[in-house]
Order: structure tokens, then sequence, then C-alpha cells
């Protein structure tokens, strides 16, 4: 009964709980522990100003470490750091064509995941 007050579970904390069918479907669809830390880290990645720029400047296409290091004014070693952590987040990928390294997003993932978050934030 969703209108009714009714006790979730024991009651660990003297609050009761008015919505039970929406705290055990919120239960049965909780991701894995694995899921959920990796999705914060994620989360976590974006939310540098420094490695978001790179991400964003990688939505218009693939880049080399020189020209992400010209649009962010640092040096490559610096823009290599960032972009190793995006890439153990698998938010980038790499490709080699001879002595140069070239990046870009990993998948269409990651720039619905940019759109969405800008069209958030200029709301």
């Amino acid at each position: 009964m969703e209108n009714q007050q009714e006790t979730a579970g024991p009651d660990l904390c003297g609050v009761r709980c008015i919505h039970t069918e929406r705290v055990a479907r919120a239960g049965e669809e909780a991701l894995e522990a694995a899921t959920l830390d990796r999705l914060a880290r994620t989360f976590g990645a974006l939310s540098d100003p420094t490695r978001l720029k790179l991400v964003m400047a990688l939505s218009g296409g693939e880049m080399c470490v020189c020209d992400l290091a010209a649009f962010l004014k640092v040096s490559p070693s610096a823009v290599s750091h960032q972009l190793a952590r995006l890439r153990d987040l698998c938010l980038v990928k790499r490709r080699r064509q001879g002595q140069v390294l070239y990046y870009s997003l990993d998948d269409e993932h990651v720039a619905g995941l940019l759109e969405l978050g800008l069209a958030h934030a200029l709301e």
C-alpha cells in the first residue's frame, strides 16, 4: 500500500517508511559494488576540470598529446598523466602513428555523458 505508512524491515532508526515498494525496488535494482565503484571513479575523473577539458576537446575528434598540451597550456607530460587516468577508466583510447600517439573518446557513451552533463549544467 503505497499511500499508507508501513515500516520497511526492522525499525532500525525509528523512522517510518511510506513507500516500501520503492525501497524494495531500489534494493533489487542496486548495482553490484564493483559496478558502483567503477561508475563513481568515472564521475570522479570527469569532476576534475583539466580532465573534463581534455575529454571535451576530444569530443571534436582525435588529437595528439602535443596538441592537447597546447590547448591546455601545460606540458605534454602533464597531459599524458591525465590521459593515463582517463584511459584506465576507458574514457579515452589511443592509436599510434609512427612516434605520435593520437587520443580520442573511447566510444559514443562518453560523448553521451558529456552531452547529457552539459545539457543539465546549462538548465
